[in-house]
């Protein structure tokens, strides 16, 4: 797999916007559909509906319906499609609706996008990049609120990335349209409306692979993913004076930062890894494996994992609530460590 995934500029952009986790992803799609013209934006209703969380909205009557096409009700054929423009030269930003639905196309993505530059020794590129959104809280129904993310970080030859603030989500799709591989952007449907400063300028971008300290503190660290990032800091914040807690935001699944966690470990020695999908063999075991085979010795204590029950997530607004981890989750994992 290439490497090129842009660089991080925060610092040199000469200020900061307030902006949306939306908002962050239309600029970040913006930005690139003006800076290149191979990129174009393609799925179900991203054009004059302007999709259906409004993500793209506007952006047909800037760039005509040649580079945002509304497709059929086909995963499976706008999926490979997606693949097709990529291996000719192209650069395509798939939206799927929901993540659940990717199963549809799993020989597209499984056989195809991730094998295709392997197998032809490198000799094809692959830059598509595949926008989706996951998780619960919408009483949306098993089909409709999954977080399977896991799956795609799986597969040799995909890239996966899963913001938790406005910053992170427009500096790694920019990363993620501009990489030769395929790069699948996983949002979170819940945190659309989050706020957040966001560095202006073309140039920013984050590095796909690198994680964020979004806050400091010194007897545990909690890794963490998309919403449960704001969970996690709102958590930080309640036990203040309490416990000191480092918050990071993992935001690249694969390929995964390490280092900025074994440093935390070094300082903390604790670690609470809170994801919201299911327990087993997924986000939360590779981060535990990580961290005992380069920070063993730094711990003082087993690994905590925040997230859902194997199980899928129910219809019912109770049941749902019940199954979804949140802030009271994540500070008895905290409290269990102290």
């Amino acid at each position: 797999m290439s490497t090129e995934t842009g660089s991080d500029t925060e610092m040199e952009t000469g200020g900061t916007e307030t902006m949306t986790v939306r908002e962050a992803i239309r600029s970040a799609l913006r930005e690139e559909l003006e800076d290149d013209e191979d990129v174009f934006v393609m799925g179900e209703d991203v054009g004059e509906f302007g999709g259906v969380f409004e993500v793209t909205a506007g952006l047909v009557d800037e760039f005509s319906e040649e580079r945002i096409r509304d497709t059929p009700i086909s995963e499976a054929g706008f999926v490979g499609a997606g693949v097709g423009a990529a291996a000719t030269g192209s650069r395509p930003v798939v939206e799927v609706m929901f993540s659940d639905f990717l199963g549809v196309a799993s020989e597209q993505i499984i056989n195809q996008m991730a094998k295709m530059r392997y197998m032809f020794g490198g000799k094809t590129e692959m830059p598509v990049t595949i926008r989706t959104t996951e998780g619960g809280g919408m009483g949306a129904a098993s089909q409709h609120s999954g977080t399977i993310h896991t799956w795609f970080a799986h597969f040799p030859g995909i890239k996966a990335v899963a913001p938790g603030t406005p910053a992170a989500a427009k500096g790694l799709l920019k990363s993620a349209i501009r990489s030769n591989d395929p790069v699948f952007f996983f949002e979170d449907k819940m945190i659309y409306e989050q706020k957040g400063e966001v560095p202006v300028g073309e140039d920013f971008t984050v590095p796909i692979g690198s994680a964020h300290v979004e806050r400091e503190g010194e007897d545990v660290t909690v890794v963490a993913t998309q919403r449960l990032v704001g969970e996690s800091l709102s958590t930080a914040e309640a036990l203040d004076g309490e416990v000191s807690v480092e918050v990071i935001d993992a935001r690249s699944l694969y390929p995964l930062d390490t280092d900025t966690i074994v440093e935390s470990l070094e300082k903390t020695g604790r670690l609470v890894v809170a994801d919201e999908s299911p327990i087993s063999y997924g986000v939360h075991a590779e981060i535990a494996a990580r961290a005992l085979e380069e920070a063993f010795f730094s711990l003082d204590a087993p690994i905590e994992r925040v997230g859902v029950p194997d199980t899928h997530v129910p219809f019912s607004p109770s049941l749902e609530e019940e199954v979804l981890p949140g802030e009271e989750d994540i500070q008895a994992a905290i409290h269990r460590l102290s």
